[in-house]
């Protein structure tokens, strides 16, 4: 029998929220991750210049089987590739949803997915701007230095369509950030000037991914 705090407990995608509505992600981490990435299968990472990397993508819509196993599949490849995140255009899924795997700057970590995902604007005088290297999975190799607020909240929908909503700080806020710039076709070099991302694209053409990626045309 459930006590009463359990009864009174909101649950939103099968994980709690606090009182102040915001989903805990930071509980049974190890085995929920674990869960996901077993029923998964690992896919290969798309990289810049494929298309599906550079426009926004569609509206999920049903909420159905097909959309766990995309959330298993993205656990499984996140894994593979030992990301922080992914968004399901890096394995070639033109949806908007994110997954992540990432800890905060105390080192607590935080393991979950969003849905249709959307950032709250913060008030200009709350931004407090962390400038700090970025790298991602679509630019393998490369890192640049990149300013973003060290707060964020997102906001978007667990796998039967319930609104939920994930804040992060530090290099969890970053986490949130990219992910949520990749479902509207934005990779983080888009924000760069143009000699750093010369100097990315450099780096990425000078490297050698360490995970299976998806050779451009």
């Amino acid at each position: 029998m459930a006590s009463q705090q359990d009864v009174d407990q909101q649950v939103s995608g099968g994980l709690p929220v606090d009182d102040e509505g915001f989903v805990i992600d930071t509980e049974d981490c190890e085995a929920r991750e674990l869960a996901y990435r077993e029923r998964g299968t690992s896919r290969p990472i798309t990289v810049v210049g494929n298309p599906v990397l550079h426009h926004e993508c569609q509206d999920v819509t049903a909420f159905d089987e097909e959309l766990a196993r995309l959330v298993d599949d993205m656990f499984a490849s996140q894994r593979t590739a030992e990301g922080v995140g992914l968004a399901a255009n890096q394995i070639g899924v033109d949806r908007k949803i994110f997954v992540y795997d990432c800890p905060d700057d105390d080192g607590i970590r935080h393991v979950g997915y969003v849905i249709n995902p959307a950032l709250d604007e913060l008030d200009p005088q709350e931004r407090v701007l962390d400038e700090a290297n970025e790298g991602c999975l679509s630019v393998p190799t490369a890192y640049i230095p990149l300013a973003r607020p060290d707060y964020a909240v997102v906001r978007g929908q667990d796998l039967h369509g319930n609104p939920i909503v994930v804040r992060g700080s530090g290099y969890f806020a970053r986490c949130l950030q990219h992910e949520t710039d990749h479902v509207y076709g934005r990779l983080y070099i888009d924000r760069l000037s143009k000699r750093d991302r010369k100097d990315a694209l450099r780096q990425m053409a000078e490297g050698t991914p360490r995970y299976p990626v998806v050779a451009n045309d």
